[in-house]
């Protein structure tokens, strides 16, 4: 080969691997498409569970909300399970239980087993949540960090959207059919997702983590743009393992002692005497989760056929056809969100984001407390304030906080663990 054909072939070879990380993370985030359709469908197949299973708003409420616990119990069981089996089967792991609750959803008789298979679809909902972004962060080079760890949050709205689509299309079935199916449909993606992430390496920090040097070294060498870099991955991921720089080999012994030990002192150092470093991490981390959630993102996307009705819009098809472009303007201001990350920058972007919806929710409240006061008849003005605030909010929703969360933490992370 000649001087002049090496640096082509080198590119060639870096942009293939390039493609193979992005493939990693694509799979891998696949689990989120699940977590979004689940939210996006369960608001409009909500109007039908109540009229078919003739519940109780405070029953429907219960039945929407009580997610975000069950997802605790999910999160909690998925880094220990990861740790365990490792990252790509954890993935699977995760589709076999929504698997298993959406079945269990979409052949419900009675609410009891309607919630019963929402706690289990909520326990897969926080494998996903925790599993995800922490197998594309581990996965992706550090220049295209950004980038990947959004595809998390994006493939959530894509998932919101075709639980909105569904709703809009499903709607027209029998009521006992109709919301059925609609839940029932989910158990699709699930089987597809468990049989594609056998296409995925392993995350190289665990197999570090365990000892296997060699194939943490082939999974580098497959998701870095040069040898070098890839070479300059693995001494850090093995000095953040405590693996001495210069210790090599195929399989290192990592004795289970030392894991236990390093795993407690973690947890100590985390919750009784951080360093400075990480307990800028945790306060970062969890600041920013809290004003997320805070912001009522889940109230908005979960209620939004209800928060159009209250806007004077009537009829089941004029609601899930409005509802469609909630779905639609949270998928595009995601795609807007994952190439503006690592050019412009998390701060100026989080701050931007935050001004604009504060100003959507007050055009949202001010349309509603105006529609509120006339109740007999209806101002377009007023309803046309509620749909574009609405659509503003989450949008500026998806420019920024939505991915931000996720995408700052582990970056953040990252950077001070490799810092001590």
């Amino acid at each position: 080969m000649t001087s002049a054909a090496l640096p082509e072939a080198v590119q060639c070879k870096s942009k293939s691997n390039v493609k193979y990380a992005f493939t990693c993370a694509i799979l891998a985030s696949m689990a989120s498409i699940i977590l979004g359709y689940d939210i996006g469908v369960m608001s409009g197949a909500s109007l039908y569970i109540k009229k078919d299973l003739k519940i109780t708003d405070v029953q429907l409420e219960i039945l929407m909300g009580i997610m975000n616990l069950y997802s605790l119990i999910g999160s909690f069981a998925a880094g220990r399970t990861s740790d365990w089996i490792g990252r790509r089967f954890t993935v699977v792991f995760a589709a076999a239980i929504f698997f298993v609750g959406v079945l269990l959803m979409g052949f419900a008789v009675s609410y009891a087993m309607l919630i019963a298979g929402h706690f289990v679809d909520g326990v897969g909902v926080g494998y996903a949540i925790m599993i995800a972004p922490v197998y594309t962060a581990e996965i992706s080079p550090a220049a295209s960090r950004g980038l990947l760890t959004s595809f998390p949050d994006f493939f959530i709205n894509l998932g919101i959207l075709l639980g909105y689509l569904s709703n809009y299309a499903l709607a027209r079935l029998p009521l006992y059919l109709s919301w059925r199916v609609m839940l029932g449909i989910g158990a699709a993606p699930s089987l597809l997702l468990a049989l594609m992430v056998f296409v995925m390496s392993e995350s190289p920090r665990w197999l570090v983590k365990n000892g296997r040097l060699a194939d943490a070294r082939a999974v580098l060498e497959k998701t870095s743009a040069t040898p070098e870099q890839a070479a300059e991955r693995l001494a850090d991921i093995k000095a953040a393992a405590g693996i001495p720089r210069d210790l090599d080999g195929d399989v290192v012994t990592v004795p289970t002692t030392d894991r236990n030990s390093k795993e407690t002192r973690v947890w100590k150092e985390l919750v009784v005497s951080p360093t400075p470093a990480i307990r800028r991490v945790l306060l970062s981390a969890l600041g920013i989760h809290f004003f997320q959630q805070a912001s009522g993102s889940d109230c908005v996307v979960l209620y939004s056929p209800r928060v159009f009705k209250s806007a004077g819009i009537t009829g089941d098809d004029q609601l899930l056809g409005t509802t469609c472009a909630v779905g639609d303007s949270k998928t595009l201001f995601i795609l807007v969100a994952t190439f503006l990350l690592d050019r412009i920058g998390r701060r100026p972007l989080l701050l931007c984001s935050a001004g604009w919806m504060m100003a959507s929710l007050i055009g949202l409240g001010t349309g509603l407390t105006v529609v509120g006061h006339h109740p007999e008849s209806k101002i377009p003005w007023a309803v046309a304030l509620c749909i574009a605030s609405t659509l503003a909010y989450v949008a500026f929703f998806s420019v920024d906080l939505g991915p931000i969360t996720g995408v700052y933490t582990r970056c953040h992370y990252l950077a001070n663990v490799h810092s001590e």
